[in-house]
């Protein structure tokens, strides 16, 4: 028996929101029109979201000693997410970004990782095992590749099903690939791991052989035009939902947060993939 349904392993971040008309460019300054301090990292998105959608989760991460810390904790606790392995940092402070949202939803982001380049990958089998383990292990790119071959090779061993969101994009090990169960890439990660551009349904089918050869199943998230999934020769495509875009923001999160919840109550892989794309619509639609 599981202690948890999902486990996630990676970073905390405290985001700084900026509203604003435009992202600038070089030299220009933009007039925002709001700031809000928002709890994230795609690790701490990813575990509120598998919570909100019904699962049993906690964290695995670090957080610094301060008041970032406190906020990141704080809001992890109220929303379900148990943090019994959080660990503190002494010396490097808590992650952080600042994102940019534009008035028609889209946004960029700079982030500063902090102690979450400083999780031990050497206790992570140690903290699996605190926890009691979980059904589903979600792993991302905003921790050292070390990190996620620690958690991953620590799930795998007792029975876990591993899921690899590969953002942000980065080169990859077969350490790591071999280990995992589920890909979840978007368009941009997607054609750097396939080798082929990917821009719309189409291309993303036509680039799913190349991602077969590096896990199990593939899911290629496409935002608005949908996405693609297979586990074996025969991609199946998504349509997307259409709704009024409030903001992109933290969708990707949201999809993948609730892929777990749902594979880890032994949903098939395309019927998740169906409820996790409803859930992101509505998620972007302010809902």
């Amino acid at each position: 028996m599981k202690n948890f349904d999902v486990i996630v392993c990676g970073s905390l971040h405290l985001d700084i929101v900026v509203r604003s008309p435009g992202i600038p460019r070089i030299d220009e300054t933009v007039v925002g029109h709001a700031w809000e301090q928002v709890c994230g990292g795609k690790g701490g998105n990813q575990a509120v979201q598998a919570a909100r959608a019904g699962a049993k989760t906690a964290m695995i991460s670090r957080v610094g000693k301060d008041g970032f810390a406190d906020a990141l904790l704080q809001n992890l606790r109220s929303l379900n997410v148990n943090t019994d392995a959080i660990t503190i940092d002494p010396v490097a402070g808590s992650g952080m970004s600042v994102a940019i949202l534009k008035d028609d939803g889209d946004y960029g982001a700079v982030i500063v990782s902090g102690s979450n380049l400083k999780i031990d990958p050497q206790s992570l089998r140690a903290e699996w095992h605190k926890l009691g383990g979980a059904k589903v292990l979600v792993l991302q790119n905003e921790v050292p590749h070390a990190v996620n071959v620690a958690a991953a090779s620590a799930a795998k061993a007792a029975g876990a099903l591993m899921i690899y969101n590969a953002a942000p994009v980065r080169a990859v090990g077969d350490d790591l690939l071999s280990l995992v169960d589920v890909l979840v890439v978007n368009r941009i990660e997607a054609e750097g791991m396939a080798g082929h551009t990917v821009q719309d349904r189409a291309t993303a089918v036509a680039a799913i052989p190349a991602l077969l050869k590096l896990a199990k199943s593939v899911v290629v998230t496409l935002g608005g035009e949908g996405l693609v999934v297979s586990d074996d020769a025969t991609p199946i495509e998504i349509e997307p939902h259409r709704v009024k875009v409030i903001s992109t923001h933290g969708a990707g999160d949201c999809f993948v947060g609730t892929l777990a919840q749902r594979l880890s109550q032994g949903m098939p892989l395309v019927e998740a993939c169906r409820a996790a794309n409803l859930r992101a619509a509505e998620f972007v639609s302010g809902h």
